[in-house]
């Protein structure tokens, strides 16, 4: 073993392979390295900057008035929340059931790598482009904006990621689990639905929560559909506020009121969202375990 190992270090080629096998793994820890610093950084500024505006006044009062004091984002909160989980209840069914279709017969159909293709370009469309769409069929019509329309503009960007998680996740069950379920006679839809798709829920619901991870933080589709409001408002055909657009055009104001509500926001959706994701992991942990 031990003359094999000596030849191996003479051999030019392998001294050559194990150097680029080195220089690989650097720069790969480099770059990991890199892209922790510069997300550490991005929460470390967030934390500073927007711990300072939680207090009961943000979950209890709506936005303020220009130059006032005191205010919250009462109003946003309850907006968001109403319309992405519209939007999560009507892109889940359509992309589940979409994704189940790819997997089944988009080999074999024509129309299944329309759809492939289609959902490809739709993961990749600017987001505005899709505010635009909902904007000239829906909002231009009914003559008014409304939380109705924002949920479907981020309904729109919220289906593509469910189809394409949910087609690779059943790609991934074993052939022999379809052929087994084939073999006692149980119908493909079943297999689909009660095989495949339960084989795979966690990986689905990593891409649910993918997708509304997503759509929590889009600003531009909304500023073409449900725009802003700055009172209270549950009406849904109604100009609804968000924590997206309310971010946004706080930001970019003047008054220091309302950047520091606009940093508070930021760090409610931050953290929202990767309280979640954490949730969903540990409560799927939990069942595979038992």
């Amino acid at each position: 073993m031990e003359n094999s190992t000596m030849q191996q270090a003479s051999n030019p080629v392998y001294r050559r392979r194990l150097l680029m096998h080195k220089l690989g793994i650097t720069l790969s820890s480099l770059a990991m390295a890199l892209g922790v610093i510069f997300l550490m950084w991005i929460l470390f500024t967030l934390i500073l900057k927007g711990v300072s505006a939680i207090n009961i006044a943000m979950f209890t009062e709506s936005t303020p008035a220009p130059g006032s004091d005191g205010g919250g984002l009462m109003n946003a909160i309850v907006g968001s929340f109403m319309m992405v989980g519209t939007a999560t209840l009507i892109s889940t069914p359509i992309g589940i059931l979409a994704g189940i279709y790819l997997a089944e017969y988009g080999d074999k159909s024509w129309f299944g790598g329309v759809t492939r293709f289609v959902t490809d370009i739709m993961l990749s469309a600017p987001s505005i482009v899709v505010g635009l769409f909902v904007y000239a069929i829906y909002v231009a019509n009914v003559k008014h904006f409304s939380g109705w329309a924002g949920s479907v503009a981020i309904s729109l960007i919220a289906i593509p990621v469910v189809v394409r998680t949910t087609d690779n996740m059943l790609g991934l069950v074993p052939a022999s689990l379809r052929e087994a379920a084939f073999a006692l006679g149980a119908p493909r839809w079943k297999v689909a639905l009660l095989i495949r798709l339960r084989a795979v829920k966690a990986g689905v619901v990593t891409g649910i929560l993918l997708a509304v991870a997503r759509i929590s933080g889009e600003t531009a589709p909304l500023l073409f559909t449900a725009l802003n409001n700055q009172f209270f408002s549950g009406n849904m055909n109604k100009p609804m506020a968000n924590l997206p657009v309310v971010i946004y055009q706080f930001a970019m104001s003047p008054y220091d009121n309302w950047r520091d509500l606009a940093w508070g926001g930021a760090l409610l959706i931050t953290f929202s969202v990767l309280g979640l994701n954490i949730l969903s992991r540990t409560l799927f942990n939990q069942k595979t375990q038992h």
